[in-house]
């Protein structure tokens, strides 16, 4: 038996304190979910008090373990522990909690609350987002440890829900996990046996152990009200070094309210007032709202000064390490500040300098020259790496006996993909990538927008940009999802339009350390954009920028991105030899552009010039720079199955088409 740190018996009070101080949080703000902090104090209390490994002054040590707390709406649970445990969450912030301008927002923000891992509230992405942190740990000790010193020995733990395991992305998540027997994963599943609407058999009559067991994964069932079964259970699921652990804790959602326990009317609702004087008068707990008692800040603050004692021996033990070990210790620099070459631009470039093709296989060999100038960049596809080209050549796949290579196999789970690269990123020693097909960026799109929402460096590769993709038809062919895309605020989207752009495209994304960048590729082949020789190449990365202009005043600007712009370039001229002359601008980033003073935009656009957008796809992102009177000429419709070549005609593409309805826009 594990010997406990804290006995049963003060664990329990420790875990009545929570309890309570989530219960009247809730109930100051009149909103919350009290429900499952109350439920799962118990099994939270016995993992941070006896086996978490964490230093509330250092929240981001490199070494410490990550605790994930995927059914977010018991953020009060975390904040509890947070507070309780000396993390910089001062009870004032606990009283704020829900308030505008609080550290205790509805559900926990990364980058937000110290101590908080990750962004969680929409259900399972935490359970994927640790799955990520899981195999970040595995391929980072591969890296760095050696016989003598482990600087990279920690835990991911998780408490999870039933709407966590009932969301189809903790599937593809758990199912990856057990193929790579992430023995560093223990999930402890908080199984209260209420949802929203009443009891979970209302929908679900999962075998949840046979699921797990079948995708590899070690499992226990104990009571989660069980202390000391709860902690047995953990010791047994850190000594099974082989697989992946969920232990399944029996809980009573609201534990200790008298009318309240077991219901519903728990989740998602205050207790109400005189409801908390009974649950208080149920636990025996004489101390008035926000009160905690000393025995449980001693006991809190004893638990911190023994994990200090460690914190520093790993401290000494890493300068010794890199005393020892100098091109680890170099690496290790490289990997977890992630410094880029001065000369990136120049480097990336000539990569591909002068050649035409495919954005997506100009992509591909850009991917290899940035692999090899930053170690830190790892990834893979949903089972698309061939047609994204995304794989590192020369460098080994990860896998369960293996996992110091660089190429991830996803297999065909582009969510559980987007919120593994989210979980990596936030691990912090990877830039980490991510690709599929554009049509398939809607089934990663909620993993997406969180890279959004928590600022995460997270590139995703999406090829197979638009309708040009061919006699697949329309449900491979991208029409509305750049569009989309663009919508996601913090996400730069990117469409180049030669090999010059795309290599430009990179540099953008990994000077993006704040945020997550989506590359939208080609499939078909394009020509090499002719610019004047004065060209600065870095005004590529101002995500709009002019082509060619006549002298003085154009008749029109017409914009374009990615595939457009050398059709546009085609229409141009034609439109010259009848006297109409074009002032064409590339805007492969409309973020990017958008982000720039007036004034440089005005000296791309011309205004009072009319103006033309040209792309294939919907309208609706264009509107801020067409204005009510513009043209748009793209593609309102889906798409359909016919050679690429039949579809540019039919659907109006060509230069000669898109020449006469410029031709007939400026009559008007």
């Amino acid at each position: 038996m594990q010997q406990i740190m804290i006995p049963a018996p003060q664990a329990r009070v420790c875990a009545d304190a929570i309890r309570l101080l989530a219960a009247d949080a809730v109930e100051q703000a009149n909103s919350g979910h009290p429900g499952l902090p109350m439920g799962a104090a118990d099994c939270a209390f016995a993992l941070w008090g006896n086996f978490l490994n964490f230093n509330p002054e250092d929240p981001r040590w490199a070494n410490r373990d990550r605790f994930i707390l995927s059914a977010g709406h018991g953020s009060m649970l975390l904040y509890s522990l947070l507070h309780l445990f000396g993390f910089d969450l001062p009870l004032e912030e606990l009283k704020n909690f829900r308030q505008w301008g609080s550290k205790t927002p509805g559900h926990p923000e990364f980058g937000h609350t110290g101590g908080v891992e990750v962004t969680t509230g929409p259900l399972g992405q935490g359970f994927a987002n640790g799955v990520g942190m899981a195999i970040a740990t595995r391929m980072a000790a591969e890296r760095f440890n050696t016989p003598e010193f482990s600087p990279i020995s920690n835990t991911v733990y998780a408490l999870v829900g039933d709407g966590d395991l009932q969301e189809g992305i903790s599937y593809e998540a758990a199912a990856l996990a057990g193929h790579l027997k992430l023995g560093n994963l223990v999930y402890i599943y908080d199984d209260n046996g209420i949802t929203i609407e009443g009891k979970t058999d209302l929908a679900w009559s999962e075998d949840i152990i046979g699921r797990f067991t079948a995708c590899g994964w070690h499992v226990q069932k104990v009571d989660g009200h069980d202390c000391e079964q709860i902690i047995d259970a953990i010791a047994a699921a850190k000594t099974e070094t082989g697989r992946p652990s969920i232990i399944i804790a029996t809980t009573h959602i609201a534990y200790g309210s008298p009318a309240k326990q077991g219901s519903s009317g728990a989740h998602g609702s205050p207790l109400g007032k005189d409801e908390l004087v009974a649950t208080r008068a149920n636990l025996g707990w004489e101390h008035e709202a926000f009160e905690i008692p000393k025995s449980v800040r001693d006991l809190c603050a004893q638990r911190v000064a023994n994990l200090k004692i460690g914190y520093a021996a790993w401290q000494k033990g890493f300068e010794a390490w890199r005393a020892l070990n100098p091109e680890k210790a170099l690496l290790w620099d490289q990997m977890w500040n992630k410094p880029l070459p001065a000369n990136l631009a120049e480097e990336l470039i000539a990569t591909v300098a002068g050649k035409d093709g495919a954005t997506r296989s100009l992509s591909g060999a850009i991917l290899q020259k940035v692999a090899a100038l930053i170690p830190a960049l790892a990834g893979g596809s949903a089972d698309l790496a061939p047609s994204n080209n995304s794989d590192i050549k020369g460098a080994a796949s990860v896998q369960a006996d293996s996992f110091g290579g660089r190429n991830l196999h996803f297999g065909i789970r582009e969510h559980a993909m987007g919120a593994v690269i989210n979980g990596m990123s936030l691990y912090g020693c990877f830039i980490p990538y991510g690709a599929t097909f554009l049509v398939f960026s809607d089934y990663c799109r909620p993993s997406v927008r969180l890279s959004a929402l928590m600022n995460q460096q997270a590139l995703y590769i999406f090829t197979h940009d638009s309708f040009f993709v061919g006699e697949d038809g329309p449900t491979h062919q991208p029409i509305e999802h750049v569009a989309s895309l663009r919508m996601i605020p913090g996400l730069q989207v990117i469409r180049p339009a030669d090999g010059l752009e795309t290599a430009m495209a990179w540099v953008a994304a990994l000077e993006s350390k704040q945020g997550p960048t989506a590359l939208i590729l080609t499939r078909q082949k394009l020509p090499v954009i002719a610019r004047p020789s004065n060209f600065d190449k870095s005004d590529a990365l101002k995500g709009g920028y002019v082509v060619s202009s006549p002298e003085g005043k154009a008749d029109a600007v017409i914009m374009a991105s990615g595939s457009e712009v050398h059709v546009a370039v085609e229409a141009a001229a034609l439109l010259a030899s009848s006297g109409v002359n074009l002032r064409i601008v590339s805007v492969p980033c409309m973020e990017q552009f958008m982000a720039q003073p007036q004034s440089y935009r005005d000296s791309v656009l011309q205004p009072g010039v009319p103006r033309i957008a040209f792309e294939a796809g919907r309208s609706e992102s264009w509107g801020r720079l067409l204005g009510c009177d513009g043209l748009f000429i793209g593609i309102e419709h889906f798409g359909a199955s016919a050679p690429a070549e039949i579809l540019a005609v039919q659907f109006g593409f060509t230069a000669p088409q898109v020449a006469e309805r410029i031709r007939t826009f400026l009559k008007k």
